[in-house]
């Protein structure tokens, strides 16, 4: 392995392909004969520490269509926060469903499961049939594994009967030192940025992106109101990038005054902090309070001038679908994924009904927009959001960060990569956006 990181980091390579693949890599793993660890806990209770581990694994055999990957730096999501706990279920059913699909994905069906939903690094190897990358590329990955055998999908990728997503329902993700994807998951790896800040974006850029902006979700438009929560984390700090590069008008949703800073940095103008209106939503754990809808509603009409939103942005589900329901506009759109405060959501039909607003159901994001979102990153346009950088071997305390949302924009992830600050190779447009890049960045 050391090899293979002296090359990356002298820039050679052309050599890549000629080094020998290493038969066992460092991952971050989770172990099935744990799934039980945490019975009877609440789910604050339960802490990634306990069920995180780094352990050495085998390197996986290459397939047809694939790449492995030299993982230099990844990101942790919410859904490395779920796999860790065991939420909703254990991530090990759909590692046995994937295994009983062909001989070739039996290799994820294993008793561990190495994670992790994002990547920036370099191709060592590529499968056959694979001809749009090579060795020594610089790539980042998207998460969407798909297998195209049903005619489901080749209208949106997202619709294929054989979607997964990569590190959360396959194996071999990337909180790791290699990883192992589909080629067409590669994009190219944004020159102006480092290891851990192209890492970042990938899963939750392109799930905005397609969410906000894509016909297949909110399709947004220039003057659109959005109320987006969770407006300066991982999800909605690249909604509120969206929203403000299109011409829509954002109301941010924030926790704390350190969160509405971040946003205030974003460019952002309208901020709702949540700790200082104190709004609650729910009277007790099975009654909502329509109420603090209606006062919630009144203070985004005081600062949109009188305006309803045209399109909430929805990522926390149970604690907030009801008020995100009621406030909408007239004809207007909510658009949800997610579910990070519980998956069963309950709301008030006749505001949806009567009032003729739309739910748009989303789900990370198809080759085609993730590559778009990328672009937008690539070009300077779009900006990581990223708050702190953790080793691989402390990958169990930055889960539970975000676990715990004790952070800002995204939690990186430095796997190969020795250090924090390496990985960029156009420095002409990194001092030109050097100014927006610190300023997204709350480190």
């Amino acid at each position: 392995m050391q090899k293979i990181l002296d090359a990356i980091q002298a820039g050679e390579f052309e050599a890549i392909g000629s080094l020998p693949v290493p038969e066992h890599y460092r991952g971050i793993t989770v172990h099935a004969d744990e799934v039980g660890m945490f019975d009877g806990l609440e789910t604050r209770e339960k802490d990634p520490r306990r069920s995180l581990h780094l352990d050495d694994v085998p390197t996986p055999e290459l397939g047809p269509g694939e790449a492995l990957v030299a993982v230099m730096a990844s990101a942790i999501n919410y859904n490395t926060v779920w796999t860790s706990i065991f939420e909703p279920v254990s991530t090990f059913k759909f590692l046995e469903r994937y295994g009983r699909m062909s001989p070739l994905s039996k290799r994820h069906d294993l008793p561990y499961h190495v994670v992790g939903s994002d990547l920036s690094g370099v191709v060592l190897r590529t499968g056959p049939g694979v001809h749009n990358w090579k060795p020594g590329d610089e790539v980042v990955a998207h998460c969407l594994s798909v297998e195209l055998e049903g005619p489901d999908g080749h209208n949106d990728t997202m619709m294929d009967s054989e979607q997964r997503i990569w590190g959360f329902e396959t194996n071999f993700g990337g909180l790791a030192e290699l990883a192992l994807v589909k080629s067409n998951q590669l994009m190219p790896k944004p020159a102006h940025l480092t290891w851990e800040e192209a890492a970042s974006p990938g899963l939750v850029n392109s799930t905005a992106y397609r969410q906000l902006v894509s016909r297949n979700g909110a399709g947004m438009k220039q003057g659109d109101v959005v109320l987006i929560w969770g407006a300066s984390g991982g999800l909605g700090s690249y909604a509120t990038q969206f929203a403000l590069n299109g011409g829509a008008i954002p109301v941010c949703v924030v926790s704390s005054p350190e969160k509405a800073e971040l946003a205030r940095r974003m460019g952002a103008e309208l901020i709702i902090d949540r700790s200082a209106e104190d709004y609650r939503f729910w009277k007790d754990e099975h009654t909502q309070d329509p109420r603090e809808w209606q006062r919630f509603g009144a203070k985004i009409r005081e600062l949109t001038g009188g305006e309803d939103p045209d399109i909430v942005f929805e990522h926390p589900g149970r604690e907030t679908f009801g008020a995100s329901v009621y406030v909408t506009r007239r004809g207007g759109t909510i658009v949800t994924c997610a579910s990070t405060s519980g998956f069963l959501h309950q709301y008030d039909n006749r505001y949806l009904w009567m009032n003729l607003k739309r739910i748009i159901g989303s789900h990370f994001a198809n080759y085609r927009e993730s590559w778009e979102a990328n672009r937008l990153i690539a070009k300077g346009l779009v900006h990581p959001t990223l708050s702190r950088t953790y080793a691989l071997a402390d990958t169990g305390q930055a889960a539970l960060d975000v676990h715990r949302n004790a952070h800002q924009g995204k939690v990186g992830v430095l796997c190969l990569a020795p250090e924090e600050g390496l990985g960029v190779r156009d420095e002409a447009l990194r001092a030109k956006h050097i100014d927006a890049i610190n300023r997204f960045q709350d480190r």
